[in-house]
Parts: C-alpha cells; sequence; structure tokens
C-alpha cells in the first residue's frame, strides 16, 4: 500500500502521516478537534519546539480557518507529556539493561 506523507505546519518536515497529530476542523459544526472526524485537517510534530511555534505563531489557527480552543492545546500539551515520559522509561530501562548508566573504563 502506498505510504501517505504530510508536513508539521510548524517545522514543514515531511513524514509518513502516522509519525503526526491530526487536528481537524469537522466540516459541519465547524468545531476544532484531535484526531478524529472530516474535514480541514492540520498536522504537527510530537516536539515541544514545533507546539510551541504553532501556537505563538497561531499556525494552527490559520492553518484551519478557524479559532482553535485553548483545550486542544492543553490536550497536546498533556499528550506531548506522556509522549515524553514513555521515552525516558525506555531509556532508563535501556541503561538498567545495560548495566546501569556508569561507564565502564
Amino acid at each position: 500500500m502506498k505510504v501517505n506523507y504530510r508536513r508539521c505546519l510548524s517545522c514543514r518536515k515531511v513524514a509518513p502521516k502516522e509519525t503526526f497529530w491530526r487536528i481537524v476542523r469537522v466540516h459541519p459544526s465547524r468545531q476544532v478537534q484531535l484526531d478524529q472526524g472530516m474535514g480541514r485537517s492540520a498536522y504537527i510534530c510530537p516536539q515541544v519546539s514545533c507546539l510551541t511555534r504553532a501556537r505563538q505563531k497561531n499556525r494552527l489557527g490559520r492553518s484551519l480557518k478557524a479559532p482553535v480552543p485553548e483545550q486542544v492545546y492543553q490536550s497536546l500539551w498533556e499528550r506531548l507529556a506522556a509522549v515524553s515520559g514513555e521515552e525516558s522509561a525506555e531509556i532508563s530501562g535501556s541503561n538498567s539493561q545495560q548495566g546501569g548508566s556508569q561507564p565502564v573504563n
């Protein structure tokens, strides 16, 4: 099956759409929500820098052509914290499997 590529609205990186978070302005109601619905969509990298820049410059609002509620940004920050926590747990788990983080001389 063909891979669908999308572009991050903040850093402009192109990657398969599964690597991004999708924000949608639902067609009939014009409400903005995450990951579901049909309508105008915007994609953003799950990184602090991309989310910060998108919020500062209102890139989500301009891309979706609609105001983005505060709770959408809060959900994205919570999701980012969860992803960061999982990554740090994986890193610390791999260090403990290798015998700790002490360098061997």
